[in-house]
């Protein structure tokens, strides 16, 4: 019986050891720092041994091998005796013995795998933060119980580590990629809300994508002519209610400055004519180029105090104007965009009206698209189409990928307005 309770005994203790090796190498950092600031002592001596466990493994190693050596000695002693009892009832011959040692063998073998492994490694997967912060303080006992030998084999091992030229310790390092993934695994599980997911992964497009995706393009800019008479000011005051207004000489490319819609609304509220009063003009004009990134313009607007921003290329010419809202609205989607500005409205199960000045991004995401080829030659779905077909789209003008049709649907001069995207059904094999 003391054989027997021998056993038992090493068995529990082997799988307090299996349950610390695998609880202290899952045990995710991210929620280890998170137990730390909620108070819990233990989470931090986790974290610091997972910082240098060089010591620990080799501590678990030496125990988990010493144990399932003594289980098989003591395990043949007091095993074998009582199969070679129940195999003599029905088979006394020469294997006996042999019979016997087998049968012993197979049982221990078997219980060490189910009780000593399979279910505190089980275990510890599931619940890893909480195991590692239980075992921690027995390990530690056990480290200095071990320590000349832990030593040594640590040290050998750091030894043939550096003679192949490999690290000894683990780098902490958070990529875009991990961070990705576990927002996936959020999604998936239903931890992380569908928007939340969205603005998470838009937030990391910042540094990828130019203000090009998210400015107003230089034909749709709204703008008053020095020139312009009263009927017009006040025709183009009412029908575009923006609070600031660029003031030009002739065109875009001569910018004579910025003048507040309040001025223009002071004059028509006193039953004045409407005219552009030069000398209140705000000269103080903030240029971004058209190859900064969304977290760069972002960046900009922090120190400028103009509502908008004029874009320009790299010959100086005007390209577009943006906002601190439309920087905004490039990532929060969504949760700050009226449903009439959609740029995406689905039609039906397989087709979707898409705006042309869409991001690729959005598109990417709205019909779950891997990938657009050659991606950084263009920032909109309009851009796409024109990068593919090498020439100015016309109307009904198509092309496929990924298993859609883009269709050209409208043309307003020589922009690509609208684009009617079809889900194209895969052949059958």
């Amino acid at each position: 019986m003391s054989d027997l309770f021998g056993i038992g005994l090493l068995i529990g203790v082997s799988a307090l050891f299996a349950m610390s090796e695998i609880g202290m190498a899952a045990a995710r950092k991210i929620k280890l720092r998170m137990l730390v600031e909620d108070g819990h002592p233990n989470a931090s001596a986790v974290l610091a041994l997972q910082q240098n466990p060089g010591t620990f493994f080799a501590m678990i190693q030496i125990a988990l091998n010493a144990i399932a050596i003594m289980g098989g000695i003591i395990g043949e002693q007091a095993l074998t005796p009582y199969f070679k009892e129940w195999v003599a009832m029905v088979y006394q011959g020469p294997l006996l013995d042999q019979i016997s040692f087998w049968l012993s063998f197979i049982t221990l073998t078997s219980l060490f795998i189910l009780f000593a492994d399979l279910l505190p490694k089980r275990l510890a997967i599931i619940m890893p933060e909480a195991i590692a912060m239980r075992v921690i303080t027995p390990m530690r006992w056990m480290t200095f119980v071990l320590m000349p030998l832990v030593f040594f084999f640590n040290g050998l091992t750091n030894m043939i580590l550096r003679l192949l030229k490999l690290p000894t310790q683990q780098e902490e390092l958070v990529t875009t990629e991990d961070i990705v993934a576990m927002m996936e695994a959020g999604a998936e599980d239903g931890s992380l809300q569908k928007q939340e997911y969205q603005l998470i992964g838009n937030v990391f497009e910042l540094d990828s994508v130019t203000i090009g995706s998210a400015m107003t393009p230089r034909d749709q800019i709204v703008y008053f002519d020095a020139q312009e008479d009263s009927e017009a000011i006040t025709q183009k005051f009412i029908e575009h209610p923006h609070n600031d207004f660029l003031v030009c000489a002739g065109g875009l490319d001569t910018i004579l400055g910025i003048i507040e819609s309040k001025e223009i609304l002071r004059q028509v509220l006193k039953g004045e004519q409407a005219n552009i009063p030069l000398a209140q003009l705000d000269k103080d004009i903030f240029y971004l180029p058209e190859t900064l990134t969304l977290s760069e313009a972002l960046n900009a607007f922090k120190v400028a105090p103009q509502a908008f921003a004029v874009v320009v290329n790299e010959y100086g010419t005007v390209v577009g104007l943006v906002t601190v809202k439309d920087l905004l609205n490039s990532f929060m989607g969504d949760l700050i965009t009226s449903h009439d500005a959609e740029h995406i409205v689905k039609r039906d199960d397989s087709s979707w009206l898409i705006d042309g000045l869409t991001p690729i991004n959005d598109v990417m995401r709205h019909l779950d698209i891997e990938d657009f080829p050659d991606r950084n030659q263009y920032e909109t779905i309009a851009g796409f189409v024109i990068y593919q077909l090498k020439r100015l789209p016309k109307r009904t003008d198509s092309l496929l990928h990924a298993g859609y049709k883009f269709e050209v649907l409208d043309l307003e001069g020589v922009r690509v307005e609208q684009l009617l995207v079809t889900r194209v059904p895969s052949e059958p094999r």
